[in-house]
């Protein structure tokens, strides 16, 4: 299927009918989208015509050499089904990206959406590297305008030959050979395991190599070598900042090690992240390769004397291990989880390699602030000959340790989950910590990487920025996600009630596309830290509860105390580090009007802006 609706050089669009034309694009359309154009689309197209027949002429009288640039109508970005900007124009040395609306003024949603074709078509599409782009956002109902906002030309039919009137001064784009080459997204965590599965290799993104995904999946390779040659027993970690791609390694670690024309598996994928688990068995329609760390332990774990078939064990979030007094109340034995981890390990014949992945400040159940110590003190009591690897940070707590080894490739040190906006964390940091003039100063950086954050009082206006930006996009995701101890949202349609969120299917929930009831982009229903955490949304809607509130220059907390916590207050923060870290393209954030003043002028001192 090609890759484009219609395309060719001005002076062939010039001789083209607008059936002719409305039919190419008509049949792009229904090949992408499974389906027929509407006829507000068609209307679209029809706009779009008559603009640039009437455009174009003007240009050429200025610029005759323009008649052998290249028109682009519809260009499809592979693997991000519905994502077409509307009008590329290969201009000797630069990409014209035009996207159309049929309004009477611009919006921030559409100013977003076209920056995002820039970020997208600059990073990830093999053609553009040294490609100079020009993002215009054409407003056909406007009269007489043209100005630059936030690095986007907005513009209105008559201005638009005006814009396009420009000196080359780069190199010449070769219009076919930019139009074929390989363009690869970053994947989401969903797609990225259904590339894995499907025997499919990861998009080569500069990315995801510089950050050293890769470079953790060939460690743990390097080390599951050691304990097929050695009978030793091997306790790996790796740590890494909330979106970094640690479930990504997991999950390649399984797959490299499963056999598949024998139907063995020499490794299993654990997390006690219950809709983690849900949306990866229902992405991948199996049951087998990612398994719920409850069921394992409750069947090896403790004075069991069974042991498992698999000598790879990977145990997400490890930093979450529950311990012993969590463990005594839900599994009526005493042995934290590290140490029946570590237990089981020791009952399986012949080499074991157990693979803990750690983040970073997200420890929000009960049983799991203990933190990385526990699995220490396991080592000690076993007296077991453990071999521990991991980066040199966390070196100092394995004390009990047969030996370390320390390797830096298995600390993944920034995130993959928001494109290339790379201070997200650091900003989620700042904020969290009251730091509000530093989190302003970093946000200066998001806005640069095009990670689109926004504060609003109106949720209405949160619905229709995500809604409109993303109207012809079925591949992306957008929905609710709260604290579950927040008591002030369900007035405003968000439901985190405890019943309301046993009606959230987790699987459906992040995958299904927009018009399925269970889709989060219908915003009936809320995900919260428990349910999104280890998951992403393309944008997130971020709805502030009222058990955080900014007061007196610092954070507090109001509410019911989480029950035996022993450290509410940061276990409260945690939930938000979670909450605020879950977009790809970025978030808006929704505070009610009902006394939160100091937390909404708290986001906006902080750098956000109000949408």
């Amino acid at each position: 299927m090609q890759k484009f609706g219609w395309k060719g050089k001005i002076n062939q669009f010039m001789d083209v009918k607008k059936s002719e034309f409305i039919d190419s694009l008509s049949l792009h359309h229904s090949q992408c989208m499974n389906c027929n154009p509407s006829g507000l689309q068609v209307t679209a197209w029809e706009n779009e015509y008559d603009t640039l027949k009437n455009q174009l002429p003007l240009l050429i009288e200025k610029k005759p050499n323009a008649l052998e640039w290249y028109l682009v109508f519809e260009y499809e970005l592979p693997r991000e089904r519905g994502r077409r900007p509307d009008i590329l124009i290969i201009a000797e040395d630069r990409i014209f990206i035009i996207e159309c609306k049929d309004m009477k003024y611009a919006e921030q949603q559409h100013i977003d959406q076209l920056k995002a074709y820039v970020r997208d078509l600059s990073n990830y599409h093999a053609g553009s590297a040294n490609v100079k782009f020009e993002p215009i956002l054409l407003i056909t109902f406007m009269e007489n305008l043209a100005i630059e906002k936030q690095g986007v030309t907005i513009v209105s039919p008559k201005q638009l030959h005006e814009v396009l009137n420009k000196t080359t001064d780069g190199n010449l784009i070769d219009p076919d050979k930019w139009i074929n080459s390989r363009y690869a997204p970053l994947p989401s965590l969903i797609s990225a395991a259904k590339l894995i599965f499907d025997h499919e290799p990861l998009p080569q993104i500069r990315k995801a190599e510089s950050l050293g995904v890769n470079d953790a999946v060939d460690e743990l390779k390097d080390i599951s070598n050691q304990i097929l040659n050695k009978n030793g027993k091997h306790l790996a970690l790796v740590t890494g900042v909330p979106g970094s791609g640690k479930t990504l390694v997991g999950l390649q670690v399984v797959y490299n090690s499963h056999n598949f024309d024998e139907n063995k598996q020499n490794a299993v994928f654990l997390s006690g992240n219950g809709p983690l688990v849900k949306v990866l068995q229902y992405t991948l329609k199996s049951k087998v390769f990612v398994q719920d760390v409850h069921g394992f332990l409750k069947e090896y774990g403790g004075n069991s004397t069974d042991f498992p078939n698999e000598n790879i064990i990977i145990f997400d979030e490890a930093q979450r291990a529950w311990d012993a007094e969590r463990v005594k109340e839900k599994r009526n034995h005493s042995n934290s989880e590290p140490l029946d981890f570590l237990s089981i390990g020791e009952k399986i014949p012949n080499g074991t390699l157990l693979v803990g992945l750690i983040g970073e400040g997200q420890e929000i159940h009960l049983g799991e602030e203990s933190g990385l110590v526990q699995w220490n003190d396991a080592i000690k009591e076993t007296k077991g000959e453990w071999i521990v690897h991991c980066p040199s940070k966390i070196e100092h707590i394995f004390s009990d340790a047969k030996d370390i080894v320390t390797s830096e490739k298995l600390n993944l040190n920034a995130t993959l989950r928001s494109h290339l906006a790379e201070d997200v964390d650091k900003w989620i940091d700042a904020f969290l910590n009251g730091e509000l003039e530093l989190a302003q100063k970093i946000s200066m950086n998001l806005e640069k990487q095009n990670f689109n954050v926004y504060v609003t009082n109106n949720i209405d206006v949160a619905k229709n920025y995500a809604t409109e930006r993303y109207s012809e996009c079925s591949d992306k995701r957008y929905g609710f996600i709260c604290s579950s101890k927040a008591k002030n949202l369900e007035k405003y349609g968000i439901d985190n009630a405890f019943y309301a969120m046993q009606r959230v299917k987790p699987g459906p929930w992040f995958n299904d596309e927009p018009d399925s009831e269970y889709s989060c982009c219908r915003l009936n229903l809320p995900t919260t830290e428990f349910q999104c955490q280890g998951l992403e949304l393309d944008l997130p809607i971020v709805c502030w509860g009222d058990d955080l509130y900014w007061e007196n220059d610092q954070w507090s907390k109001r509410g019911r105390v989480r029950y035996k916590s022993k450290d509410p207050m940061q276990v409260t923060l945690n939930c938000y580090r979670v909450i605020l870290s879950r977009g790809r393209d970025g978030m808006v954030i929704f505070v009610p009007k009902e006394g939160t003043k100091e937390t909404f002028n708290a986001l906006l001192d902080s750098g956000i802006k109000a949408l």
